[in-house]
Formats: structure tokens, sequence, C-alpha cells
């Protein structure tokens, strides 16, 4: 992601540490932050929910309830409304500005969009939709990355129906960052809400059988769901269909199966429930930018380092 020209014509550099350009509108402000020099302990604060995106360089954040951790292009943060943030910029240089955006929404806005999914795409056995109330650091997935930068083309943009653009592409940003967090959700509580929660069971399930066969028409007869209703379900709480969350989980196995130098790749392939290699060489390369052989070797590599 990088600013457009637009941008840099019409920004003032008045600061060298979060020098601030800011695009308001009724539903949200755009702010672009550039840092220049390398500095510590710089607060902000805002009064509305926000959206931070990295978009070059590295932040150090300190939250509450949280240790500091590393803040990096292609990693998003939603904060509460009046979260206060403490920013380390460790690398930041006159000729490489860290960069980042951040986008607050109007709480009435959000409000609006979260009802509407209430009313649209209603939650399986888990309550209602709302939006997150805490600090939610997370991996940009390619939907959210271009609905991002898509963002931030349009309120740097001069257009008669820029409004427009602006409420669409925010309404289905927010949907999506609420299907990011409750993927993560599952991903990190399927075991304790698997009780009480048929998609929770259904993840557990998945990860426990990863070495077996597993089909959507199972799965529905294991939720009590028919297979259109599970599908629609699933995708609609996860924000991803039933066979791509297979297909991920299966693919993360094997990235961990891949660091042990001794494993070949006809045993990970076949352990992590892929029924051919082709197939699974394609997907993992696709997934890791690299051959399963490439990132074993590279992990063993690291090892060794």
């Amino acid at each position: 992601m990088e600013l457009s020209q637009s941008f840099y014509n019409s920004r003032r550099l008045e600061s060298l540490v979060e020098n601030q350009t800011t695009y308001a509108m009724d539903q949200a402000e755009m702010h672009v932050f550039e840092t220049h020099q390398e500095a510590n302990q710089v607060l902000l604060q805002f009064h509305e929910p926000v959206l931070a995106s990295m978009i070059v360089g590295k932040k150090v954040m300190h939250l509450r309830d949280h240790e500091a951790f590393e803040f990096l292009p292609g990693e998003s943060l939603i904060l509460p409304s009046d979260e206060l943030m403490c920013i380390d910029f460790p690398d930041a240089e006159l000729n490489r500005p860290t960069k980042c955006l951040a986008m607050a929404f109007n709480h009435e806005k959000i409000d609006e969009i979260v009802e509407q999914m209430n009313l649209a795409m209603p939650k399986v056995d888990s309550g209602e939709w709302r939006f997150t109330d805490y600090n939610f650091h997370f991996t940009n997935d390619m939907a959210i990355h271009q609905l991002i930068h898509k963002l931030l083309f349009l309120f740097t943009e001069n257009h008669p129906s820029k409004s427009l653009f602006v409420e669409m592409s925010m309404k289905e940003l927010i949907v999506r960052i609420l299907q990011a967090e409750s993927r993560e959700i599952y991903n990190t509580q399927s075991k304790s809400l698997s009780n009480n929660n048929r998609l929770a069971f259904i993840i557990r399930y998945i990860r426990e059988n990863l070495h077996q066969p597993l089909t959507v028409e199972e799965l529905s007869k294991k939720a009590y769901m028919s297979e259109s209703n599970f599908h629609r379900v699933f995708k609609q709480e996860l924000g991803i269909s039933p066979v791509n969350f297979i297909n991920n989980e299966r693919l993360k196995l094997a990235a961990s199966l891949l660091k042990d130098p001794n494993r070949r790749i006809k045993e990970v392939y076949m352990e992590c429930g892929f029924n051919s290699l082709s197939y699974f060489n394609r997907l993992f390369k696709r997934t890791n930018a690299l051959s399963p052989k490439e990132y074993q070797i590279k992990a063993t590599r690291n090892l060794v380092d």
C-alpha cells in the first residue's frame, strides 16, 4: 500500500514526528501520519473508535492490558473510543519515514451498520454482532487490505460521489472486520465454546480431524443444518467458506510440520489430509509464496541461524 501523488501534492509537512494530514467526512475521518525521525513515547488518542493500519515502516505500540508489540505493514488495529496509544518509532528516518493511517468511525454509523448485520445476517447460537470494544490487533486479509487501500484513495480523491463511495466501502470494511474478529474468537476459543455453539464445535472437530477426509455434507450433519444453510452461516460469521477454512487449517499444520528438516513432503501432505501432491503444492505456494520444499529449507536455515 502506498500514498497517492495527490496526497503528497496537497499535504503540508509541519512536524517531523506524527505529521498529521486529515480528511473529514460525516461518517468518518481519515488521518495519515508520517514520522521522519526516531521518537519514543509519542501519545495519541481519538474520541471515536479507530482503525489504525500501517503503510510503511514500523511502530512499537504500548497499549493498556498488552505487552509492547511491533506494528508492521499489512497489519491493522481496532481501538475503542478514547484509547490512549503510546508509540515508539525506532526506525524512522528523514528519507524513510514511517507512515500509518487512522480511520475514526462515527459511532452512529457503526451502530447503524451493526444493526443491519443483526437483521440481515444473524449469528447462530452466539448472540448478536457488536463492534469491538477492546484492542484487536490482526493481519489484514486480502479483502480488508484492498478496502483500506480503496478508502485511502477515496478520501484523498475529489469526486462528486465521494461520500456515497466512502459509505459503501466503509460498510463492507466494518462487516469484514467483524467477521475477522469472529474468526479469531473461534480460532482461539473453539474448545471452550464448543459445548454451546455449533460453529465452535465444528471448528474444533475440523482441527482434530485434519488428517481425515472432511466434507461439507458431513460437517453440516454434525451441526444439524442443511448443507446450504451450514455453508451460508459459516461464511456469514467467519467470512470464509468451510472448504477454504479447512484448507487454511491444513496449510497451517503443514507449515508447522515442515519446520522439521527430517519430514518428507509426501508424509506432510498426507498427514494434513491432502490427497493430491500437486494440489497441496499449488495451495501452499499461493499462501506462503514458497513451495513446500523451499519453505522447509528456509525454515531449517532459520533454525540453524
